[in-house]
């Protein structure tokens, strides 16, 4: 084929019929038998993804309606005169709109004045506005009563990749249709096809790679189809793929998580910086990471294998290494890699962000619980040996019976940080609350001055800066000292008050570790105010003259008196 004739697979191999449509099956054959059934709507509103299809369908909608000699399926012949202008591009009833480029109020009041024209050829003049989301809001408002009431012949197509921008009165006036993305099975169908049309050989797991490149949209994935075969002169390879596309070859990954599973460290940061070597960025690679680890998840379980989305060659080893990860392996990994790339675009240090995430993955799977029982069966032992100890030495001074307890509780108070059973963190929640209660038993009575103690007061406002009611409080307001480490404050309503009762305990703890003092109280009263019954006018009249200086002006002004 010449070069000037050339075109770009998405527009050559463009569908032309609704069977010829890929990935859009239910959409297409409600569409397909409105058409048989000549139940059309006066404006529809496709809505999706990009390079899903929207623009197709609604251009081989309207070819349908128009066409003179229907195939009892409901699709165009593609041989009378309206379908012939329609596909050498010389129809005058099917109107294409670009809505991003004729936004504006006066464009839509030229094509309401157009509308009133009818068709030359065909039942109906068709108009299809893309990225309708575009038009201003005076231009929706200009258009809503012919989009509700348009001539008998007219029928609206809408397509938009962002339907919550388009005001719901224009919704509410169209017959709504979604279109999905395509899955990668129906690409990589397609691909292949177009491979055989083309000519060129292609291995699976290339047009795999493409197909999720690609992200559901069949435009983009003929797109990098071209640019992958320009490049590799016809012979599709899987290497040759993930080379032009800059795609992580998915070994890295198997590889990183066999170096989990092992617990090793060094190899999952020397393979790490292979990966940076060859440059790929780190963004993509977490991201490619996280990927991976909920495709072993998804494999893991058999009712869940229809949500792996690869190659039947790269299955069967996504099934293999889902049988060596313990599920719950698994979750934490997901979750581990997840925070990681949220965490990424506000890390400093990108690249040890993703360094200690490797470090924390490769830790997972460490035998750390395994001790536990161990733990256990000591301290069952100890107990044991002390009933039996203090009969048989009865002479034997009493401090040595306590030695061992505090070494114990000592050893007891740093639990392995990755373990994770009921008992240890059972344990681990009483030993906090034994150490938080010796922390208050134990007395602490600093001296301090006035000063000191209003700027830890305003310290601790500070911290409650996301309330704005206690945040102003704190700036505000200065407690009263009324006897050695006793204050008290006056406060105006009740529900300030129970705002600050809720956060007392804690406003105390920042205390008494600030000023090294827990004898500290704070006493939160309500203040009172006598609020006076003006029963007559000249009461009330009194009043306001007393308290309104505007009102006493203008009532010498104005001559005012009670009645």
């Amino acid at each position: 084929m010449s070069e000037e004739n050339y075109l770009v697979s998405a527009r050559k191999y463009r569908p032309t019929t609704f069977r010829s449509v890929v990935g859009q099956s239910a959409l297409v054959e409600t569409l397909r038998k409105s058409v048989c059934e000549n139940k059309l709507a006066h404006a529809y509103l496709f809505c999706g993804p990009r390079g899903v299809g929207k623009t197709t369908c609604a251009r081989i909608f309207a070819k349908t309606i128009n066409c003179m000699h229907r195939t009892p399926e409901g699709e165009s012949c593609n041989e009378c005169e309206s379908c012939l202008s329609f596909n050498e591009q010389r129809s005058l009833n099917i109107i294409e709109i670009d809505a991003a480029s004729n936004s504006g109020v006066d464009e839509i009041r030229n094509l309401i004045e157009q509308v009133q024209i009818p068709p030359r050829i065909g039942r109906y003049k068709v108009y299809i506005i893309d990225e309708v989301h575009m038009l201003t809001q005076a231009a929706f408002n200009a258009f809503l009563k012919t989009l509700e009431e348009p001539p008998e012949f007219v029928v609206f197509i809408l397509a938009t990749t962002e339907k919550h921008k388009i005001i719901p009165t224009i919704l509410s006036r169209c017959q709504i249709h979604d279109f999905s993305s395509i899955s990668i099975d129906d690409i990589v169908h397609h691909l292949q096809y177009v491979a055989k049309e083309e000519g060129v050989t292609t291995e699976v797991e290339a047009l795999n790679v493409i197909a999720r490149k690609s992200e559901g949209g069949m435009r983009d994935a003929l797109g990098l189809f071209d640019k992958v075969v320009g490049f590799s002169d016809g012979n599709l390879t899987y290497k040759a793929v993930i080379e032009d596309l800059n795609v992580l070859d998915y070994e890295y990954y198997f590889k990183l998580i066999d170096f989990f599973l092992q617990g090793n460290v060094p190899q999952s940061l020397l393979l790490l910086n292979e990966i940076i070597a060859k440059g790929f960025d780190l963004i993509n690679f977490i991201t490619g990471l996280s990927s991976h680890i909920r495709d072993i998840m998804v494999a893991k379980e058999e009712i869940t294998l229809p949500l792996l989305e690869v190659a039947e060659s790269e299955r069967k080893r996504y099934e293999l290494q889902a049988k060596n990860c313990s599920t719950q392996f698994l979750y934490k990994a997901l979750s581990l890699s997840n925070e990681c790339e949220l965490n990424f675009r506000q890390s400093k240090n990108k690249r040890l962000l993703v360094e200690l995430c490797l470090i924390k993955l490769s830790q997972l799977n460490a035998p750390i619980s395994n001790n536990l029982p161990e733990e256990k069966k000591t301290e069952i032992q100890t107990i044991t040996q002390q009933p039996v100890d203090t009969p048989k030495a009865e002479s034997i001074p009493t401090q040595s019976t306590p030695t061992p307890l505090p070494q114990k509780t000592l050893e007891k108070k740093t639990p392995p940080a990755s373990s994770i059973s009921l008992s240890g963190l059972k344990r681990a929640q009483k030993e906090e609350a034994e150490e938080e209660k010796r922390i208050k038993e134990t007395i602490l009575n600093d001296s301090f001055t006035e000063g000191t103690f209003l700027s830890v007061w305003r310290d601790f406002g500070k911290e409650m800066e996301s309330n704005r009611m206690l945040y102003n409080f704190f700036q505000t307001k200065e407690p009263e000292k009324v006897e050695p480490n006793h204050y008290k404050i006056k406060i105006e309503t009740s529900i300030l008050q129970q705002q600050l009762l809720s956060v007392k305990q804690d406003l105390l703890n920042f205390i008494a570790r600030r000023l090294n003092n827990n004898q500290v109280d704070i006493l939160f009263e309500v203040e009172e105010k006598e609020q006076k019954v003006y029963r007559t006018s000249t009461e009330r009249y009194t009043n306001l003259l007393e308290t309104n200086p505007t009102f006493k002006e203008y009532a010498q002004k104005l001559g005012l008196v009670p009645e």
